[in-house]
């Protein structure tokens, strides 16, 4: 139970990545609160509370800052505090530079780099008032070394990487740590939209011969929320298998 009694916000918590996070955080004592766009968080959050679990669905989107604070108001008013915040959710909106348009670039910075920064901004004064907080940010091995066809993603992710590092150094005095996870390819409905052959040739360039799962970023997220890690501040950690040395 390495996170007993501790309250989590996990963003994107209703599928992939996000909820095998959820189900991760709240087996080892967390209660999980979910902000998703989507409907379906709701049943993520049922279904772990039907199994015995404490999860909640706020149904809220990271580029709403009004609803963000609201929603923030609640969990404090309900749980009293916020330890963990884990900045999970995004999109892609994959194009070639030359090809993509003013829309498909601002879509993506709006959720994955401004979204992260509006759900920082709501809870990080509660974590302040604590003297105490893990911020965990989603990155990806984009944000490091770019990829064809994702200049709004790649931005958005190193931007992100950057936010990271300043917070570790802004509020690292104030008991709060603030790091990334940089996620290679892993098996979500992101990757599921690529060509069988692509996905499959990327797969055979990694060194452990596999794709990761959603439950290999999930323990990730575990270890630096945990108490464990309270010395890890400011990073960055790679989870893809080794294909980025």
């Amino acid at each position: 139970m390495r996170l007993k009694n501790k309250v989590a916000i996990i963003t994107g918590g209703a599928r992939g990545i996000g909820k095998a996070a959820a189900s991760v955080f709240t087996k080892e004592g967390a209660t999980v609160i979910i902000w998703d766009m989507l409907a379906e968080g709701e049943k993520t959050a049922s279904d772990l509370r039907a199994a015995g679990y404490q999860a909640d669905f706020q149904q809220v989107s990271v580029t709403d800052v009004d609803a963000l604070e609201a929603a923030t108001q609640k969990i404090i008013a309900t749980y009293g505090k916020i330890d963990i915040l884990i900045n999970n959710a995004g999109i892609t909106r994959d194009k070639s530079f030359l090809k993509m348009s003013y829309h498909e670039w601002q879509q993506v910075i709006d959720i994955n780099l401004t979204g992260v920064f509006n759900c920082t901004k709501v809870v990080a004064p509660h974590m302040v008032a604590r003297n105490y907080g893990r911020i965990i940010c989603t990155s990806s091995i984009v944000g490091i070394h770019g990829a064809f066809g994702q200049t709004n993603y790649a931005a958005a992710k190193a931007g992100l990487i950057a936010m990271c590092r300043t917070w570790a150094k802004e509020l690292g005095s104030k008991g709060i740590t603030s790091n990334a996870v940089a996620p290679g390819f892993i098996l979500t409905d992101m990757t599921d939209a690529i060509p069988e052959e692509l996905r499959n040739a990327q797969i055979k360039a990694i060194p452990a011969r596999r794709a990761g799962l959603p439950e290999d970023i999930a323990y990730t997220y575990l270890f630096l929320a945990s108490d464990e890690a309270s010395y890890i501040n400011g990073q960055v950690i790679g989870v893809n298998g080794g294909i980025a040395l």
